[in-house]
């Protein structure tokens, strides 16, 4: 249950957001409109960490990523800077909450090199986040 409140949580923050775009969340449809930009967003869990003994606590910990698709030779300006407005409203030690579950960002968010894919200017922002589990 843990990572549905873990996705909710930052799936909330992401969408509340200003001016937002249209978002590709993981297993629903979608279809992308030419030359409309959208983000694809992924939860990207890892292993969970269990840094005490002798109880039930555990930390998920994981990854929010956020890739960003524009229109192809609009130039990167405009794509880079929507990924500084996903960096500034998950700064690290950001926290939100799903149930009882709050999930916080453990870093700064990753701004990655800009690429083609397709018809797109790709720009994949990385959101480092970390939940404690105590059942």
């Amino acid at each position: 249950m843990s990572l549905i409140n873990i996705r909710a949580a930052l799936e909330a923050k992401l969408n509340g957001m200003a001016n937002p775009i249209s978002y590709a969340w993981e297993n629903r449809p979608f279809t992308p409109v030419v030359d409309i930009p959208y983000a694809a967003v992924f939860l990207l869990p890892a292993a969970p960490d269990n840094p005490t003994m002798g109880d039930d606590y555990y930390r998920e910990i994981g990854i929010f990523q956020v890739s960003l698709f524009y229109p192809i030779k609009a130039g990167a300006g405009v794509a880079a800077a929507r990924a500084q407005l996903i960096r500034a409203a998950f700064k690290r030690g950001t926290s939100m909450t799903s149930g009882a579950v709050t999930v916080r960002v453990s870093r700064t968010p990753e701004i990655s090199q800009g690429r083609v894919d397709g018809d797109r200017w790709m720009v994949p922002v990385r959101i480092v986040w970390w939940a404690g589990i105590n059942p």
